[in-house]
């Protein structure tokens, strides 16, 4: 799955071009490396995001194309907040 669909499905960021600004400016990592919007993103890898002045560190449990609202929080485990 595409790195700006799965913040988006995830509910961490709101709209997917948001998503892609994020990711395109850099302020987006995967697995230590710094990510494009299409880099494919599966279970097991860790998500390292600063947004909002805020850092985030998370691991990716799920990658489905399609998850509820109230369900949205079980794609991702919080490491670091």
């Amino acid at each position: 799955m595409r790195l700006d669909k799965y913040l988006k499905i995830s509910r961490l960021i709101k709209r997917r071009s948001v998503a892609n600004e994020a990711a395109g400016a850099g302020r987006v990592c995967v697995n230590g490396k710094v990510a494009k919007p299409a880099t494919d993103i599966k279970p097991g890898d860790e998500l390292d995001l600063l947004l909002g002045g805020r850092h985030i560190l998370l691991r990716v449990t799920k990658t489905p194309e399609v998850v509820r609202k109230e369900d949205a929080d079980s794609l991702y485990t919080i490491i670091n907040a």
